[in-house]
């Protein structure tokens, strides 16, 4: 096996704390209830955790709008559970990486209300300020990017909510500040980060103002009112439009440097992974981060053969070309942003044979998986039907905003805002049978209410108990991956690349290759690779199927594949 880095074999877990496990019985999960269920992640077999933010914050954008960059909120504990959840996870040979967000802080971080109060304050320039709105750019968020500040008589600038200033890290005291947060954690133990949102660091400098014809709240209602190929082709072109001057700037390459340079001054291997699809802030592939996510794969609205080789073809000759070292790839298909593996590629008719095949693919792609808590579940999206339910201030906003501005009905209102709300991937996690999930005691109101489905065996008691869920389908899958080196490490070869229906590949490693067959069809497959190119092996050893086999070893001049079916075995 070659010497890679922990993070490149291992598998990843993100946590939502707020909705993974609540340990004191208030209906929001915490560093108690996560310690408690440690034990549960190693069963399943991962190998490193992935925090969002856990800091103090007002919790207008759930926990990324900061209020303190060096201390735990109290919602979810002390520092020193934190440090007893570190130290039990590490215990474990479990890594632990946090969220780190560099492009702003909350409106209640003391940095912001000492730069506020006066423009002679001694942090009046920790932000960015202007006399007047110098264009028309809008929050991602909420409408005007720009607010006014009557003790300034200015305006800051915010790409997200207005409860959420961005710093101007064009001041190096900004810069140290923020490093020394970064050291902070990192002094503590944990083992890297995962940056939110780093291309929106930086500005336009000349403050370009776009040229869309319309807010953003028109903006996301003719998305959904959009009905021909050209109508959502020309709003796609409005979403480009609307921020190409807030984005993606040349600066965020020498912050990135700056970081890495502080990561690699700490023992034991510590990690950046970037919240963005670019390759191009890997660097040369050794002075900037370790890891971006490859988002071009859940892009998507179905997973189909074709878009996974499209995927890969164009994503795998770029990281490889990377001039100081071969850059790895890191696939996932969710995570607290965007709906549930099991809504968004289901098809309502073979849902679960589905979320099989997924989560086989982020599993067996070359490269680090990341998975969402609740997946190994099947956990489904929820949609909300009362704006009280609502917690995400983006959601509440744009009910508000349609309603009130447009005329739309509130029935409609709600049922739009249901489905673009980031409520509905991030309601608590669903432990055993009884009420609340077993996340909080029934008589507790939860943070957000639990999907009622948790009732319909989709929990992790029940499915404990049955050798064929999808929780033990899981951990199966986990444990074949981490036994193969060509599963972690080995190359991919794509085979058979005009199938439709079915999705083949190889991973050779020097000690082993590696046969990938996932069949995405209702169809019977008989298939034949003796006369393929880079099989030049005769014989196949399972290694795993999601469907009942003979006993007999499969041949590979008719290799029988049932239909959806997960079939991995080994060329020998």
């Amino acid at each position: 096996m070659t010497s890679l880095k922990w993070w490149q074999t291992a598998v990843f877990y993100q946590i939502y704390p707020r909705s993974f496990a609540d340990g004191n019985g208030d209906g929001i999960g915490d560093f108690k209830g996560m310690t408690e269920k440690l034990d549960y992640l190693a069963s399943l077999g991962v190998d490193a955790l992935w925090l969002s933010p856990h800091f103090p914050s007002p919790n207008w954008d759930c926990g990324y709008d900061i209020s303190d960059y060096q201390s735990v909120a109290p919602e979810y504990g002390t520092l020193e559970e934190f440090k007893l959840f570190l130290a039990e996870a590490h215990r474990r040979n479990l890594r632990v990486i946090l969220d780190l967000v560099l492009n702003h802080t909350s409106d209640e971080h003391p940095w912001f209300l000492e730069s506020r109060s006066s423009r002679d304050n001694p942090k009046a320039d920790w932000y960015v300020w202007a006399d007047t709105p110098p264009n028309n750019w809008q929050s991602c968020f909420d409408g005007e990017a720009w607010t006014y500040v009557p003790e300034r008589d200015q305006y800051y600038y915010h790409f997200f909510m207005k409860q959420q200033p961005d710093l101007n890290w064009h001041n190096p005291q900004v810069k140290e500040a923020m490093w020394d947060a970064v050291r902070f954690w990192l002094d503590l133990g944990v083992d890297g980060y995962r940056l939110d949102a780093i291309g929106t660091i930086f500005e336009d400098p000349d403050l370009t103002p776009h040229n869309v014809p319309m807010t953003l709240a028109e903006l996301r209602r003719s998305t959904e009112l959009a009905k021909t190929p050209e109508e959502k082709e020309r709003i796609g072109e409005y979403w480009k439009e609307m921020f190409q001057n807030q984005l993606d700037r040349p600066g965020v390459h020498d912050v990135m440097k700056e970081l890495r340079s502080i990561i690699d001054g700490y023992d034991n291997d510590r990690m950046l992974i970037g919240e963005d699809e670019n390759i191009d802030y890997l660097g040369s592939g050794a002075d900037e981060l370790h890891l971006v996510f490859n988002f071009p794969l859940m892009r998507t609205k179905v997973i189909t053969p074709a878009h996974i080789r499209s995927n890969q073809q164009e994503r795998l000759p770029k990281l490889e070309a990377l001039s100081a070292q071969q850059g790895w790839p890191c696939n996932t298909l969710g995570n607290h942003d965007c709906s549930r593996i099991y809504t968004c590629f289901g098809n309502k008719l073979h849902d679960a044979e589905l979320a099989r095949l997924h989560a086989a693919l982020v599993l067996t792609l070359k490269g680090t998986p990341f998975l969402y808590n609740g997946e190994e579940i099947g956990m489904t999206d929820y949609m909300l039907t009362d704006i009280s339910q609502v917690k995400d201030t983006m959601g509440s906003w744009y009910y508000h905003a349609i309603v009130t501005d447009m005329g739309v009905h509130p029935e409609e209102a709600m049922v739009r805002t249901a489905e673009m709300t980031r409520d509905k991937n991030r309601t608590p996690m669903q432990w055993s049978n009884k009420p609340n999930a077993g996340f909080s005691p029934d008589e507790v109101r939860t943070w957000l209410p639990v999907n009622p489905n948790y009732k319909e065996g989709i929990n992790v008691y029940e499915q404990d108990q049955n050798p064929d869920s999808l929780l033990n389908y899981y951990r199966h899958l986990l444990r074949i991956r981490k036994g193969s080196s060509a599963l972690k490490e080995g190359e991919y070869i794509p085979l058979h690349e005009t199938a439709e229906n079915y999705f083949a590949f190889l991973r050779v490693s020097d000690e082993q290759k590696v046969l990938v067959v996932l069949n995405f069809s209702e169809e019977r497959l008989e298939l034949d690779f003796s006369k393929t190119e880079n099989v030049s092996e005769k014989k196949l050893q399972t290694l795993f199927s999601s469907a009942v086999r003979s006993h007999t070893e499969p041949v590979i001049e008719k290799l029988t594949i049932t239909p959806f079916e997960v079939f991995i075995a080994e060329l020998v």
